[in-house]
């Protein structure tokens, strides 16, 4: 079950240096395929050491070996990244929708309801009040902020301009498909997890996914993560830290021999340019 979830998440990365394409050539470049995949194995590598500095080095291995421009590479990159942010936002509203009943329960035994109504009137008024400063302020450092969030915006919504934008959208749906179905095979590992139901598998899913995210890697977090959203479902304790392990470890293992491998390979396969 481990080496098939690691093959599925495989055909993931495929899909996603495949999907490059489209954006790549919507801005009037080409790559070849294998510099496009090593390129995406180095990002996941790299982001597990400097967060976000995979992007950066995506751009920078197009630069070198296929001599695509710094900007436009990057460009590329983070018009897929707000696609990758909405489908991520859906499958979040997905699971709550599905689980809403259990997670109400949790949030209501860990955070007291006047806390939660406290926090909620906090966030509100501070979200208002960050929305008004941006609409109205004049300051330069904003104005010229505005202007990059506007170039980000325009770069995200062309995509859905590009001629291939249905074999651009139908990939992004497979790879965070890929995501899913490698984390739900997962579960049938170890058998006090093999019984999950798939709202079970979405909720674990969405918050490894932000543990990941928001942890630079997911190292110790994860498998903590895992076992108390698990424990919600009556999984015990130490199944649930077993499975967080067996599914962060599996996923890393990958990360860092593809990446790996991309370093050693790239210069053999090309010449620089």
């Amino acid at each position: 079950y481990i080496w098939l979830s690691m093959l599925v998440g495989l055909t993931g990365h495929i899909a996603r240096a495949y999907r490059w394409k489209y954006t790549l050539s919507h801005v009037g470049y080409t790559s070849p395929f294998m510099i496009n995949f090593s390129a995406v194995c180095i990002t996941y590598l790299m982001n597990m050491t400097v967060p976000r500095s995979g992007e950066v080095s995506r751009a920078l291995v197009l630069k070198r070996y296929s001599d695509v421009p710094f900007d436009k590479g990057l460009g590329t990159i983070i018009s897929e990244r707000v696609v990758d942010l909405f489908l991520l936002l859906f499958c979040v509203a997905g699971t709550v929708i599905l689980q809403f009943s259990t997670l109400k329960d949790y949030l209501n035994e860990t955070i007291p309801y006047q806390n939660l109504v406290v926090y909620g009137i906090t966030c509100a008024a501070l979200m208002i009040g960050a929305v008004l400063f941006y609409m109205y302020s004049k300051n330069k450092w904003l104005l010229k902020l505005k202007e990059k969030i506007s170039g980000l915006v325009e770069g995200a919504l062309s995509v859905f301009r590009m001629p291939n934008k249905w074999p651009f959208l139908l990939l992004s749906l497979y790879i965070w498909f890929s995501y899913v179905l490698m984390f739900y095979i997962t579960i049938f590992a170890i058998p006090e997890t093999s019984g999950m139901s798939f709202g079970v598998v979405c909720v674990g899913f969405v918050i490894g996914s932000l543990a990941v995210t928001f942890s630079n890697g997911g190292f110790g977090v994860y498998p903590a993560a895992m076992a108390g959203v698990l424990g919600l479902y009556a999984i015990p304790k130490a199944a649930g830290t077993a499975f967080g392990w067996l599914t962060w470890a599996s996923q890393t293992g990958m990360i860092v021999f593809l990446g790996a491998a991309s370093f050693l390979v790239l210069p053999l396969l090309y010449r620089r340019k």
